[in-house]
């Protein structure tokens, strides 16, 4: 792969052997969606994963947004 970019090398591979943060599959408002824990029953959402297409225009389920859940046991 080849990237042209005026960025210095350093701010382009900035991050990249930086520890992945560690996501949950949880149910919170019946749809199942990883989150990043923030507290115990508490995280932000990273993606959904089961879900009706109309859930996807909620803004209440928008990647970013906190919410409340109950981990789903795998």
């Amino acid at each position: 792969m080849t990237l042209y970019t005026n960025m210095p090398l350093e701010l382009v591979l900035e991050g990249l052997n930086d520890e992945a943060e560690t996501l949950q599959e949880v149910w919170a408002n019946g749809v199942k969606m990883q989150v990043s824990p923030i507290a115990p029953g508490i995280g932000k959402i990273v993606r959904l994963l089961e879900c009706s297409l109309d859930d996807y225009l909620n803004p209440n389920l928008t990647p970013g947004t906190i919410v409340n859940y109950h981990a789903s046991p795998n």
